[in-house]
């Protein structure tokens, strides 16, 4: 119980006399303090929620009462107290009249007590106060920590739910929702969380769009701002008591974070380790079934995935292995999902036809999609590993197939290594051999074309855009097909190369591809 102006009236021993009742809730608002004037203005010195005590020695000078109830409540004063002396034995009328206009509550105190003995009572019950504010941080201290090694972090929100009826949330700094007890936050609203939580200071408050202010409180593993656990209310209706508990949770919910990081970084070094050993070739393909085991993955066949981002690296995307992780939790399906600079890679046990493989794959990159908006991942796939011994060549094809696609920025944003033909076999050329490739063949069509004004570089390249057809290359360029067959003679003559052969036709046809893709 807080102290107010009714628990120090109902103290029969203040002999305390209500004359004026104030606003409504006036008697049973909080009062912080009391504070003892006789100055005619005292609001320089008032803070909000104290009560005022006065002997009144300024009513005889130029003040009036009206002024100094004015001062008073313009400085948030939680009411009057007038004491009564033997020269005042009652309390002046205009004082009564201006608090009862003012909606200020106002008492007397008898003249046989003085203001000390109200200021006792005061200390008395604040103490008091803060005893049963402590004893009751301890034993929400105690089931918070009961309920965080029974359940996690759900268990502590399940805890606050239950004592304050708040809407909340834990959040971390990659936009995870760790935990939620009445707080639905979409994607979005988990990005506005994750970017406050970036901010230096973090924000007290954030704006969640149609959930409204939201009061952040942080949450630090090892001094660091991991996560925030949020409450779908703005700070000023959050009541003291209400704040106290968050902040606590918010400190023990650092210990969770903390412990989970930890584990977090031993699963990665863990996969990181796996990967080493699958790459490592034979030599070391005993192991890999034994690691994928103690992931709960068992023998069988296992489908491989690689993601990247259009626009490079991933080290600097805390998260993604998570994001990936997301998909196969979902799916109750065990999966090990490492990160690295360059790109992320999955591993996880296959029981469906290889036709289903693209859905995981478009999958995956719905979910990469949301959590990282505006980075465009891509997502390869390599073929079904029999077992576990069998995993590097799929694991290498997954990230040809991941390279190829990201050198089409207007392409698919999932393929198997199987279905990107001419991609992979350029991925697999050194970008230098691409370059004199190109130049050979073109070359000479070029010095041709600047020489006369001729377009035989640009029929070649509608020619194979149409995938070899004459009379539509003739078409777009608004040409007779009797034209376009004469530029192939000139190309013929220049470059010892025709169309109309089967070599010639593919190595005119890698040479443009080259010149696309060599810097």
């Amino acid at each position: 119980m807080t102290m107010t102006i009714r628990s120090l009236v109902a103290k029969p021993e203040l002999e305390l006399k209500v004359l004026v009742d104030g606003r409504p809730g006036a008697q049973d608002a909080e009062v912080s303090w009391v504070h003892n004037t006789e100055l005619p203005d005292p609001s320089p010195y008032l803070r909000d929620g104290e009560l005022v005590l006065t002997n009144g020695l300024w009513h005889t000078g130029p003040v009036s009462s009206r002024v100094f109830v004015e001062k008073a409540r313009g400085a948030g004063a939680a009411g009057i107290v007038f004491g009564l002396r033997e020269e005042q034995t009652t309390t002046p009328p205009d004082l009564v009249e201006a608090c009862r206009t003012a909606g200020l509550p106002l008492m007397e105190i008898s003249v046989r007590v003085p203001f000390t003995k109200v200021s006792q009572a005061a200390a008395a019950q604040r103490e008091e106060v803060r005893q049963r504010e402590l004893v009751s941080r301890l034993r929400l201290g105690n089931t918070l920590a009961a309920a965080i090694s029974r359940a996690g972090a759900s268990g502590v929100l399940d805890v606050l739910r239950r004592d304050h009826d708040l809407p909340l949330a834990v959040v971390d700094r990659m936009a995870r929702p760790l935990a939620a007890a009445g707080a639905d936050l979409d994607d979005e609203q988990l990005q506005s969380v994750a970017r406050a939580l970036t901010r230096h200071p973090p924000p007290l408050e954030i704006d969640l769009g149609a959930a409204g202010r939201a009061t952040v409180f942080i949450v630090s593993a090892i001094g660091n701002v991991d996560a925030a656990l949020v409450c779908l209310r703005p700070a000023h209706l959050i009541g003291r008591a209400e704040q106290a508990a968050l902040q606590d949770a918010a400190r023990l919910l650092g210990l969770e974070v903390a412990k989970q990081q930890a584990l977090a970084a031993l699963q990665t070094r863990f996969a990181s380790e796996l990967l080493e050993m699958i790459l490592s070739g034979p030599q070391r393909a005993g192991e890999v079934a034994g690691r994928l085991q103690a992931f709960g993955i068992g023998p069988g066949p296992l489908a491989v995935a690689a993601v990247a981002f259009a626009d490079g690296d991933t080290a600097t995307l805390p998260g993604l292995a998570e994001a990936i992780n997301e998909v196969f939790v979902a799916e109750a399906t065990p999966a090990i999902v490492t990160a690295g600079t360059q790109d992320a890679v999955a591993f996880w046990p296959w029981r469906h036809a290889d036709r289903h493989l693209a859905r995981m794959g478009r999958r995956l990159v719905d979910v990469v999609d949301r959590r990282f908006p505006g980075r465009r991942p891509v997502v390869g796939l390599g073929e079904i590993a029999a077992d576990a011994v069998a995993l590097r060549q799929p694991l290498l094809q997954a990230r040809e197939a991941c390279r190829a696609l990201l050198r089409r920025p207007d392409g698919p944003r999932v393929a198997a290594f199987g279905e990107l033909g001419i991609d992979v076999l350029m991925g697999a050329v050194d970008p230098g051999t691409l370059r004199r490739l190109a130049d050979t063949v073109l070359k000479p069509i070029r010095e041709h074309d600047r020489a006369h004004g001729g377009d035989l570089e640009r029929t070649l390249r509608v020619f194979f855009d149409n995938d070899g057809h004459r009379a539509r290359t003739a078409a777009e360029l608004h040409v007779h097909v009797n034209t376009v067959t004469l530029r192939f003679a000139k190309i013929r003559k220049l470059t010892d190369l025709d169309v109309g052969t089967t070599a010639g036709f593919v190595e005119l046809s890698l040479a443009l591809e080259a010149d696309v893709r060599a810097p």
